[in-house]
């Protein structure tokens, strides 16, 4: 590559770097540091309704996904520039062939030809749903054991404790639902008894009325 074409990128990364450094500094960490509660007015953080703090969420992994992304480019900048200075700026590191200028142009940080970068992409496996729902899909269903012999607290118990407390349905979302108490998950059973006798209430033999006379 000419000398004069190599300082030019040079140049541009180099401006490229010092913007970044100084956006990164002016950022603070987006308050990274701080926790979400501490950053909100919000008295807590655990609330029921899905769309509590589901604004404040999104924007703390917007934050995160920003200063990674800064941190990452700066990084290959940073790369690029060594790269100079060993003299191996402009070939690829994959076929060892010269990059075009037209990609150094557009990515100057680019560590690989447009075909290389091409078959590493292919080999790429992407996911179209988080790995988590193989487990949690449907929602609890790992703890929700009514179809067996046990009688601990499992999810249902726990989800129906937490939802009878509110929930995003309301009875209008809901058929056969009359009010807020019938719109979660087995709302019609008997929360805290196994059986039927469980629920019988043991008042004590010094309670009970005597016969009349």
């Amino acid at each position: 590559m000419d000398n004069l074409i190599l300082n030019e990128f040079k140049e541009r990364l180099t401006a490229e770097k010092n913007r970044l450094e100084e956006e990164l500094r002016r950022s603070d960490r987006f308050n990274l540091d701080e926790n979400l509660a501490g950053t909100i007015a919000e008295l807590s953080s655990y609330d029921n309704h899905p769309a509590d703090l589901g604004s404040e969420t999104f924007e703390r992994e917007k934050d995160l996904a920003l200063w990674n992304n800064s941190h990452e480019i700066l990084n290959r900048i940073n790369d690029a520039l060594n790269r100079i200075n060993q003299g191996q700026y402009g070939i690829c590191e994959e076929c060892g062939a010269e990059i075009a200028i037209e990609r150094l142009n557009a990515i100057p940080y680019t560590t690989m030809c447009i075909h290389c970068q091409q078959v590493n992409e292919s080999h790429r496996q992407t996911r179209g749903r988080p790995i988590e729902e193989e487990v949690l899909f449907p929602p609890f269903s790992r703890t929700f054991i009514d179809d067996s012999d046990s009688i601990i607290t499992d999810g249902e118990d726990i989800w129906q404790d937490v939802a009878k407390y509110g929930t995003s349905e309301t009875p209008s979302d809901l058929s056969g639902a009359e009010d807020y108490a019938e719109t979660f998950y087995n709302a019609e059973e008997k929360h805290g008894v196994v059986e039927a006798v469980d629920g019988i209430i043991d008042v004590g033999y010094d309670q009970i009325p005597p016969d009349p006379v």
